[in-house]
């Protein structure tokens, strides 16, 4: 039967970083509170006429009883990449919309070719929206692997992709990238706030309908945020994001978002001349690689999401030259590596105001774990002395404003791994307590700076 409406078009403003829709424009936006994001659109109100022959979608469902919901385990497709399948909690899901952002050139369109080429059997359709067909096959050229099971297809009209998807019925489907794709129905370039929505909108679509999961590259902003209105990572179920510096050898891939697995998990990916190599062991190529009787260095008993693993931080203490003390941090935050010494002045007596001080975290990794605090202070204090730390000892421990020590979570896991890889000793929180004392480590309890002063520089 058909529905008879009138349509009727009307301008209004939407948010470019948040994707809200407002009537007029302003200068700042009351959701996300940027500045001048506002972007002026045209849009269609009203009901839209339709045919008989139109079905409507969903018309045939019903309600049904929570209880009777099938509880059985997500059917899972392997990767052909283990750090990518455990990231993803054993594999991609079958009818899942998984995006992946990152800085240009960190490696997003690396590792999504490697995923046909290391998989022979997964036949895989990838959609080209940025690269032509004879870039991507150097690239694969480059990378190497079996590439037969893999469809290139340059394209960036989305009714032409789910087309051809539908016809081929791959394994996977790879879109590269969302910011390049559109669709017909929508009148604005590609891009923008609207084409983004319709073309994962489009995409959630066809996987759910399909079964078919669609890994789908996305931009990132200059703050480090994925590019577009927020609704896209809402609308899609997994969401990774590269990390790591485009100079650096090292990348961390990490799960923000997972509706079918844990988000305490990252991997770990080395660039080389042949692509994205997997670390399964990142604290072997992370700690100290140099001559003993370094001064300003100290490792760090790390822990990421589950994942514990040994850092190696340096620190360089100098004169000031210029009168104003210079703050430089590289892979941590620059204000907290100021409160630090800020403690060390205040409640350690320790005169770093006139000095400059630089910090790096090794591998370029960008570190949030508070556990690093103990090692900072130590790589700070090492440097300023002029005292080498054995390269047999490690660190975990947060540093609070009155100069205590306080404890990490599971301690017991960082100190283990510290064990594994051949340290000696690890200093810890006075009030850390441990289920197991671990094995072939000794366990070295502090309270506040002044006591670890006394128990290592001496």
């Amino acid at each position: 039967m058909a529905v008879k409406g009138s349509t009727k078009a009307k301008t209004v403003w939407f948010c470019s970083n948040c994707g809200n829709e407002y009537s007029k424009w302003m200068g700042k936006c009351p959701a996300c509170g940027e500045w001048n994001t506002m972007v002026e659109k045209e849009v269609v109100t009203g009901k839209r006429p339709l045919s008989a022959s139109v079905s409507v979608p969903g018309a045939g469902r019903k309600p049904m009883p929570l209880k009777d919901v099938s509880t059985t385990a997500e059917d899972r497709v392997s990767l052909g990449s283990a750090e990518v399948d455990r990231l993803l909690g054993g594999g991609i899901v079958k009818g899942s919309l998984v995006l992946m952002g990152g800085e240009p050139g960190i490696g997003k369109s690396t590792l999504s070719l490697q995923i046909p080429l290391s998989c022979p059997s997964l036949k895989v359709l990838y959609v080209t929206g940025e690269e032509s067909v004879k870039q991507v096959k150097m690239r694969a050229d480059r990378l190497g692997g079996d590439a037969s099971n893999c469809l290139i297809y340059s394209e960036t009209l989305m009714d032409n992709i789910i087309a051809e998807a539908e016809e081929t019925a791959p394994d996977l489907v790879i879109v590269d990238s969302v910011q390049t794709m559109y669709c017909q129905n929508v009148e604005s370039t590609a891009g923008s706030v609207s084409q983004v929505k319709e073309v994962a909108a489009a995409l959630l679509r066809f996987a759910k309908g399909s079964g078919i999961p669609v890994i789908l590259i996305g931009h990132i902003t200059k703050e480090g945020a994925i590019a577009g209105p927020k609704v896209l990572e809402h609308i899609v179920d997994v969401v990774l994001q590269f990390e790591g510096e485009n100079r650096g050898p090292y990348r961390v891939l990490r799960s923000i978002k997972n509706r079918f697995g844990s988000t305490a998990e990252l991997a770990v990916f080395e660039m080389t001349g042949a692509g994205l190599r997997q670390v399964a062991n990142p604290s072997e190529l992370l700690i100290p690689q140099h001559e003993d009787g370094l001064s300003g260095t100290a490792v760090s008993a790390m822990l990421d999401g589950n994942r514990p693993f040994m850092f190696e931080v340096q620190a360089l203490v100098s004169s000031a030259v210029y009168g104003t003390a210079q703050r430089s941090a590289t892979g941590f935050d620059v204000r907290r590596l100021n409160m630090l010494l800020a403690v060390l002045e205040r409640r350690a007596g320790f005169k770093l105001s006139q000095k400059d001080v630089f910090l790096n975290m090794a591998g370029g990794l960008r570190i949030t774990d508070p556990a690093c605090d103990l090692a900072v202070v130590v790589a700070v204090l090492s440097s300023n002395f002029d005292y080498a730390i054995p390269n047999d000892v490690c660190f975990a421990g947060e540093v609070g404003l009155s100069g205590e020590i306080r404890p990490v979570s599971q301690a017991e896991r960082r100190a283990v791994e510290a064990a594994r890889l051949g340290f000696k000793r690890i200093f810890v929180s006075s009030y850390t307590r441990f289920d197991r004392k671990p094995e072939g480590i000794e366990v070295v309890k502090v309270s506040d700076i002044p006591a670890l002063v006394k128990s290592l520089f001496r």
